[in-house]
């Protein structure tokens, strides 16, 4: 069964011209569109494909697979690199480190939202089987080639008493196997959103995926109404991967991601209540829109709204201002900035998303707070218990909980501690089976075929290393005495490893290696966007382009949550005398006044 289902995802384009390249096609550009496509076709008007769904990943450095073009990276030796799971439970911690957060867990959960509306990794069917059922490797006679699981070491602390000695991992699929851009002397691997920051999460990734997700009424989005609330559409199960209660309602949106988390689909339910909200206003004062005006008009300003925040108050806490303002990432400035590059692909390097913005899943609690009006934890929930089951966020008054809990719980450090639930029970109840998160990782940046640390470190201007000893100029001893005890050179030390041992640079989440990659693919995400909000051809007047620069993601919580009354205004950060609560109504936001015609 298994070939019959590759055989049709791997090979459903395989007739066409080995030449085209990958990405949508057919595509017919109108150059005097006012709003960007849904699909993220157009918005380069000279390369209309580039961006779109399906697209390569780029890189900033040239694969590292083991025989140039597709198998797994080698050590220096030729022999196999160490095993992900045995790297994973040797380095990093379960736990918490002692110092709490300065900074509140919605940055962490925002962070996803970011990383979810710029790439998604293109994968073949869930139901191929890479293990066997008692979760044993398969026979290497038996074993799909787009299998690439991880063996569970027999002395592992977790899986060694359920006599489990397979991880599944499926190899994403590349432009070999769509038959496009086939030029290409190596394998590239395929993003299966458009690589935008346009907040297709919501609105989908294709024109007849998006139809779905509209009424056609008065631009507004398609929503349950329970409860007075507006809830996102009930979805089939087999949307709501591996909810096997089928008593359970899942959400269905713009990304099939939806239901990984409570607080991923709390915020993405913010975003479509706020795009409603604003639909509903702006037809109140233009009354002779029709729908597709309204709509259009609607999300340009939701997106626009979505790029300040992610660019404006999370980047910074991330980056950190001052580098993110001299590297031209943001500007100190009222007027439109109008920096559109448009021969800057937007494709999204694949060292960035699959190595440097995976650094922080270690800043994931894999226990939620639910915090009262008065400011006070009363609950919680617990993150392995809630992988796709997200019904539970219509429950009393949980879903306000978490918004403020979001907001006042402090996430973890970006650090070499993971909390149980990311490497031990992630998934647990969605799959019948604990995940390894990081170990996923570190196995999915060598199925890219990633650079090695070292290739990157010299790349962003460090010196090279001949010897180990030469990594302590990032990283204190504790840690090199990991990879020593791991790896037999300098050269054979993953990217997504070596990075996440640096000493993080003040101000910031990461050390330079890692920064080097998010900096440039921050730049690049801004200048390769014509629609950008902050350039004119977004379609905003200046007098609208200040309106959104008011907006945050306090305001987001206030206006969409069910009933919050009050909130910190810098709401990426937790309580404190600095930043205290106010009455949601003195939190500044957009004046719609300049949308009326």
């Amino acid at each position: 069964m298994y070939k019959i289902l590759l055989f049709i995802t791997l090979n459903l384009f395989a007739t066409f011209n080995c030449d085209r390249e990958c990405g949508l096609e057919n595509i017919i550009c109108k150059n005097n569109s006012k709003y960007r496509s849904i699909d993220g076709s157009c918005n380069n008007l000279q390369n209309p494909n580039w961006g779109t769904k399906y697209s390569l990943y780029d890189r900033i450095l040239n694969p590292k697979y083991g025989d140039g073009v597709h198998s797994f990276p080698k050590a220096i030796s030729g022999k196999n690199l160490p095993n992900s799971r045995k790297i994973s439970t040797t380095i990093y911690k379960q736990g918490m480190t002692e110092t709490i957060s300065k900074i509140s867990l919605s940055t962490m959960q925002y962070g996803q939202i970011v990383t979810h509306d710029m790439s998604f990794t293109y994968l073949p069917p869930n139901s191929i089987p890479c293990c066997t059922t008692n979760l044993k490797m398969l026979d290497k006679k038996e074993v799909p080639k787009v299998c690439a699981s991880i063996e569970i070491p027999n002395d592992d602390p977790v899986y060694s008493y359920i006599n489990a000695t397979c991880m599944r991992m499926v190899r994403t699929i590349t432009n070999n196997e769509r038959a496009c851009s086939q030029s290409l002397k190596y394998d590239e691997q395929l993003s299966e959103v458009n690589s935008y920051l346009d907040l297709s999460i919501i609105y989908g990734q294709t024109y007849k995926d998006h139809k779905t997700l509209r009424t056609f009424i008065n631009g507004t989005l398609l929503v349950d109404i329970r409860n007075n609330r507006e809830w996102l559409p009930s979805s089939v199960k087999s949307l709501c991967t591996g909810n096997f209660n089928t008593a359970e309602r899942c959400y269905r949106s713009g990304d099939p991601r939806t239901n990984q988390n409570p607080q991923l689909t709390v915020i993405m339910t913010l975003w479509v209540r706020n795009h409603n909200n604003i639909a509903k206003n702006l037809q109140k004062m233009n009354p002779h829109w029709d729908d597709g005006r309204t709509f259009e008009e609607a999300r340009r300003i939701n997106i626009a709204e979505h790029q300040f925040i992610s660019y404006y108050e999370l980047l910074p806490l991330y980056l950190g201002r001052e580098e993110l303002v001299k590297k031209k990432i943001l500007y100190n400035t009222d007027e439109f900035v109008n920096d559109y590059d448009q021969n800057m692909r937007p494709h999204i390097y694949n060292e960035h998303a699959h190595s440097a913005f995976r650094q922080f899943h270690s800043l994931i609690t894999g226990k939620l707070s639910v915090y009262n009006p008065d400011g006070f934890s009363y609950d919680s929930i617990l993150l392995r218990d809630n992988y796709n089951r997200p019904e539970s966020l219509e429950q009393y008054k949980l879903f306000d909980g978490l918004i403020r809990g979001l907001s006042m719980q402090p996430q973890m450090e970006s650090d070499i501690y993971y909390d149980p639930d990311v490497t031990q029970c992630a998934f647990l109840h969605a799959f019948k089976f604990n995940v390894d998160i990081k170990a996923i990782d570190i196995q999915r940046a060598r199925d890219h075929g990633l650079a090695s640390y070292n290739d990157m470190r010299s790349y962003c201007g460090i010196k090279r290393a001949k010897n180990f000893t030469d990594f302590l100029d990032v990283m204190d001893r504790d840690k090199l005495d990991f990879l020593l005890s791991l790896y037999e050179k300098p050269d054979d030390v993953d990217l997504i490893v070596g990075g996440s041992l640096e000493n993080n640079i003040k101000d910031t989440l990461a050390g330079p290696t890692f920064l080097c990659i998010l900096y440039k693919q921050f730049y690049k995400t801004r200048r390769s966007d014509r629609f950008w909000f902050e350039n004119e051809a977004s379609g905003l007047t200046l007098k609208q382009l200040k309106e959104i620069r008011k907006f945050s993601i306090s305001k987001l919580f206030c206006d969409n949550g069910n009933n919050i009354t009050l909130m910190q205004k810098h709401g990426f950060l937790p309580v404190s005398e600095r930043n205290p609560r106010y009455r949601c109504k003195s939190i500044n936001g957009p004046n719609l006044h300049w949308w009326k015609e």
